[in-house]
């Protein structure tokens, strides 16, 4: 299960190794906390068009749709409103009725019903600050989190299913400062204008995410980027996304990146695969109990969420 902030993120966080795993035989949920309804237009072709600006919402219905069939997935909405980005200062504060201020036990128990229906193994969510500092995106990992340790207490939620602990949950990683130096370099070597230059400019020396779990997903680069290009509003494709060929990436970076935040199984920091330590024979078994957690790596947020 892998639960993101808007239609879009799920293409271009962790698109590949969803596409991966849906090829080896193991289902693959999509969980949509919003419909990404505040988002803007991005891609510079799309800005005026009528039926876009028309019905933004029915729109990005649309592109979800073509991406979860380009990647094979299965798709939720968890049916959260977007709380937009704010912007200014003073930032101004978020919408009434957004994702960003709902009660934490009203957006995790709707998380909890998906887990307890799905029953998934492994989860993966954004990190204590969203990856980036989006308020949909902080609450994303708030909801997962509460969800993730909630789902298999049979006293939390007794009307969302039966209790079903997953026993994994990850943290995406993704343009880590090694990952666009990397980037940077190979471009420039062949002579090759590079958009990543101001990328590191503007990340600064803030340090690198740990990561526990390196997933080779190379061949599956192309189902991840016509994932992406589905979400026609939201990406440009002429952009930096599709700035290095994914035959350079298959040669510098052949992975998608991962932190462990917690698991019910005992597992090390060089995984190769989200489902390492986990025995087929045991999951289902594991998951119904109540097991104790081996790791609980998370960290308290250095983002606060906007108000």
């Amino acid at each position: 299960m892998a639960v993101h902030a808007h239609p879009d993120d799920e293409s271009s966080k962790g698109a590949a190794t969803m596409a991966r795993y849906v090829d080896h035989g193991h289902e693959v949920l999509v969980v949509s906390c919003t419909g990404g309804e505040r988002g803007d237009i991005l891609n510079p072709a799309l800005k005026d068009d009528p039926h876009i600006l028309r019905d933004i919402v029915q729109v990005r219905r649309e592109e979800m749709a073509k991406a979860q069939e380009i990647l094979g997935v299965q798709h939720t909405w968890l049916g959260f409103v977007d709380s937009g980005l704010p912007e200014g200062d003073p930032r101004p504060p978020l919408p009434t009725g957004c994702f960003g201020l709902e009660p934490l036990e009203v957006t995790s128990e709707a998380l909890v019903r998906e887990i307890r229906r799905f029953r998934p193994h492994v989860m993966t969510t954004y990190d204590e600050n969203g990856g980036y500092p989006h308020p949909d995106h902080i609450m994303t990992n708030r909801v997962s989190v509460a969800a993730f340790l909630a789902a298999g207490d049979p006293e939390a939620f007794p009307h969302a299913g039966e209790p079903w602990q997953p026993l994994k949950l990850y943290y995406n990683g993704g343009f880590s400062k090694a990952r666009l130096e990397a980037f940077h370099a190979a471009l420039t070597e062949r002579g090759q204008e590079s958009p990543f230059a101001e990328w590191l400019e503007r990340r600064g020396d803030r340090p690198d995410r740990r990561v526990t779990t390196r997933v080779d997903v190379a061949p599956w680069f192309s189902r991840r980027d016509d994932a992406l290009r589905a979400h026609a509003t939201q990406v440009d494709p002429k952009g930096a996304f599709f700035a290095v060929s994914n035959e350079l990436q298959a040669e510098i970076w052949p992975i998608e990146e991962y932190e462990l935040a917690m698991s019910y199984v005992a597992t090390d920091d060089d995984e190769r695969d989200l489902f390492a330590g986990i025995d087929p024979a045991q999951a289902d078994a594991l998951a119904r109990s109540r097991p104790e957690l081996v790791i609980d790596d998370r960290v308290e947020p250095t983002v606060e969420m906007p108000r």
